[in-house]
């Protein structure tokens, strides 16, 4: 919105200024299933990844190609 970029450190000093702390949970939530997580892990999350754009040159132009 206002076109700023921020750093992983500057955001970071920009939270501690205000307050803020890293919170890490000490224990895992008993709902946890791992046999379920794997499940997820190894048929789902394949199909819902993105699959990485390989280097080839493309058009500049930010106009559209013109339909016939």
């Amino acid at each position: 919105m206002f076109h700023v970029g921020y750093t992983v450190q500057g955001v970071w000093r920009l939270l501690k200024r205000h307050g803020w702390s890293c919170q890490v949970s000490v224990r895992q939530a008993l709902e946890r299933d791992e046999a379920v997580i794997e499940v997820w892990k190894a048929e789902v999350w394949p199909r819902a990844k993105v699959p990485r754009t390989t280097w080839a040159p493309t058009s500049a132009s930010r106009t559209r190609v013109a339909s016939r």
